[in-house]
């Protein structure tokens, strides 16, 4: 789902150390899917050892905990449990030379005191300012949530009242650009829809970036509040048509949207890329079988990992108490630990898994079925996903989706599958998200066009 709904290689750490001196920070970089992804550990020293916290600085994330730092001269481990990894590295000079571990993935990585440069990649879609329309910072407040949110406003011209859209990421923490595997498809996006007449308001996600709040204890619902704030912000400009406003979501987004629009008559028009119509659980078994069959896994090992992932999810929608669930999974975990990396403990292990599971947001994605809120969208609603999407398949989702819509009485549905596009909307060539960061492409034209045109259609 923008980015993948399971912990991915995306929050990956970075270790360091120096000659005489461990505490401070220390800059890693690692290749990971084509994508540098510069890491920053801060390490601190007290009279009880040693801590550390993570930095991603590519993915605007911060202060991401580490469970375990322990030096012993010349020996640096670190290991950070809810993201199930563990780095060792030595101290030669100034710089760690160690290697990093997660999952089944083992990958060398040094650290050293001076920070890592970004290296530049070729993203020809990216606009350049000065750009031909009106750029605005902005900032709106999330009054339920005490959350103020930091985003971009784009306008077509200096004067005119315009059609505007909310452009509303994927899953993970996300900036206004959507950036992610080195591509921006928001920037992307919302430079096509402004050059063609249409207002555009993207920001960064709660917790993210400019924007406050905490992100790691919101689910999809608290998410939708911060679309309701967006509403109202667009509602006090001048600029903007307030009977043509619509909801752009893309993958979690295209799941939060509907959940605006089913209860808000200021909501004009929806447009779902690679949206889920599946219920949570089901989505995730099939995306994981789709993406581990991609990358080479064995038949054998897909179905242990389905049997295995599709036990713990039944746990979790069958539990409603979350310490009952906890006590479940924590059980059921320690008798099946085929999965637990080299070099984790059976404790660690444990205690990840069920964090995981447990977790705010994956608890409500898991039990989540979308088609009950489809049902009551009444606005017109254009859902495209790529052919060759191996996160939310296209053929049974925009079914489901379809179907429900249909079935609450919606008769303005445009549903498409777009031939030889892939969960960001790349053209590709087996859809694998292994392909996002080497493709060149950050947003195909036609669907560019696709989505414009049909908005033009609705705010005539």
């Amino acid at each position: 789902m923008k980015q993948f709904l399971f912990v991915t290689l995306g929050l990956l750490a970075a270790f360091s150390a120096q000659s005489q001196e461990i505490a401070g920070q220390w800059f890693g970089s690692l290749t990971v899917q084509g994508v540098q992804m510069r890491l920053v550990f801060n390490i601190t020293q007290s009279a009880s050892g040693y801590s550390a916290t993570l930095d991603s600085p590519d993915q605007g994330a911060k202060g991401i905990p580490v469970s375990s730092t322990t030096y012993n001269k010349p020996v640096l481990k670190l290991s950070a449990d809810a993201l199930q990894l563990t780095y060792t590295g030595e101290l030669k000079g100034d710089s760690i030379i160690g290697t990093f571990r997660q999952g089944g993935f083992s990958l060398p990585m040094n650290l050293g005191r001076k920070e890592v440069e970004k290296k530049a990649v070729s993203r020809p879609q990216e606009p350049s300012k000065p750009y031909p329309y009106r750029s605005e910072d902005v900032h709106f407040e999330n009054a339920k949530a005490g959350v103020t949110l930091a985003g971009t406003l784009t306008l077509p011209g200096e004067e005119g009242v315009f059609p505007a859209v909310i452009l509303i990421s994927g899953s993970g923490p996300q900036n206004r650009d959507e950036e992610l595997m080195g591509h921006k498809p928001f920037l992307v996006l919302s430079d096509y829809l402004t050059r063609n007449g249409i207002a555009v308001l993207r920001y960064d996600d709660r917790g993210t970036a400019g924007s406050t709040g905490d992100f790691k204890t919101a689910t999809s619902l608290d998410f939708a509040t911060d679309v309701e704030a967006a509403l109202s912000f667009l509602h006090s400009r001048k600029e903007i048509n307030r009977q043509k406003i619509g909801l752009v979501g893309h993958s979690e987004g295209g799941l939060i949207a509907p959940l605006i629009a089913q209860k808000s008559g200021d909501v004009s028009y929806v447009v779902l890329l690679a949206a889920p119509g599946l219920r949570g659980d089901e989505l995730l078994l099939m995306q994981t079988e789709l993406i581990g069959k991609s990358s080479g896994v064995s038949d054998a090992e897909l179905q242990k990992a389905k049997e295995l992932n599709k036990k713990a999810f039944a746990i979790v929608t069958g539990t409603p108490q979350p310490d009952a669930a906890k006590e479940a999974l924590a059980g059921y975990f320690k008798s099946n630990l085929q999965g637990r990396p080299a070099g984790m403990s059976e404790e660690a292990y444990v205690k990840a898994q069920v964090d995981q599971l447990t977790s705010p947001w994956l608890t409500f994605f898991l039990r989540h079925d979308p088609a009950p809120v489809l049902e009551q969208v009444r606005c017109p609603v254009l859902a495209l996903n790529g052919e060759m999407d191996l996160q939310v398949p296209a053929g049974a989702n925009l079914e489901a989706i379809r179907k429900a819509l249909e079935k609450g009485g919606n008769r303005n549905v445009t549903a498409r599958a777009l031939p030889g596009l892939n969960h960001l909307f790349q053209e590709c060539k087996t859809g694998s998200p292994n392909e996002y960061a080497t493709i060149e492409q950050t947003f195909s034209p036609a669907a560019l066009s696709a989505v414009t045109t049909w908005i033009q259609q609705q705010t005539k």
